[in-house]
């Protein structure tokens, strides 16, 4: 038997105090509310009272950090998988407001429904489901938690809804150490719950792509 649930879990607040969108860049750790935020996440899964199988990480040093207390509570060590990375993005290390407001910048907004300043939404959902049907598979029953970033998650929430991958990026329902759950029925991923644990009023969230 696969596995019988699995979480998507995004990462805690960022150290960003220049407030630059940090996209793969890195070095960008989590800040101190940032880390619990990612032990809230991890007390909301365990307090599911689920048996946890697995835990799938992206490589980025934020992701890595929030999903330290998923270790800490499960006793498991985290699988890096590059397939759940943020996407690439040009304006990375930018502070989007002044981006934006430069001319040179604006070609990369011509086709917003690729979209053409990062990686194709389309590869970001395959990507994403591709390391999602692993994990599901890899476990003989269980949960799987994945920590992964804003983009990847919001997309996969979309694609699983049939809903267009184009958005605007400022609705998405996809807060800091938030989780969002999957089971796969009859060969389709289905989204069962959405649950922000984490208190995150005043925080810093500017930096995802």
């Amino acid at each position: 038997m696969p596995a019988d649930r699995l979480h998507l879990v995004r990462h805690g607040e960022v150290h960003n105090p220049a407030r630059v969108l940090y996209g793969r860049l890195p070095e960008f750790r989590l800040s101190t509310d940032g880390r619990r935020m990612a032990k809230a996440a991890a007390e909301y899964v365990h307090d599911l009272a689920r048996p946890v199988s697995s835990l799938v990480v992206s490589p980025l040093q934020r992701t890595r950090e929030s999903a330290e207390p998923f270790t800490a509570l499960f006793g498991i060590e985290p699988v890096i998988d590059e397939r759940v990375i943020e996407p690439t993005n040009v304006f990375e290390g930018r502070r989007m407001k002044r981006a934006l407001i430069n001319p040179l910048n604006w070609r990369h907004l011509l086709r917003p429904s690729v979209p053409s300043w990062g990686e194709p939404y389309a590869q970001v959902i395959d990507r994403m489901d591709a390391a999602m049907t692993d994990a599901w598979n890899h476990v003989d029953s269980g949960d799987v938690v994945v920590v992964s970033h804003q983009l990847p998650i919001w997309v996969t929430h979309l694609a699983v809804a049939g809903l267009p991958a184009r958005h605007d990026p400022r609705q998405r329902r996809c807060g800091l150490s938030s989780v969002t759950s999957f089971e796969r029925r009859d060969g389709r991923w289905v989204e069962v719950g959405y649950a922000a644990p984490a208190a995150t009023s005043g925080s810093i969230d500017v930096g995802a792509v």
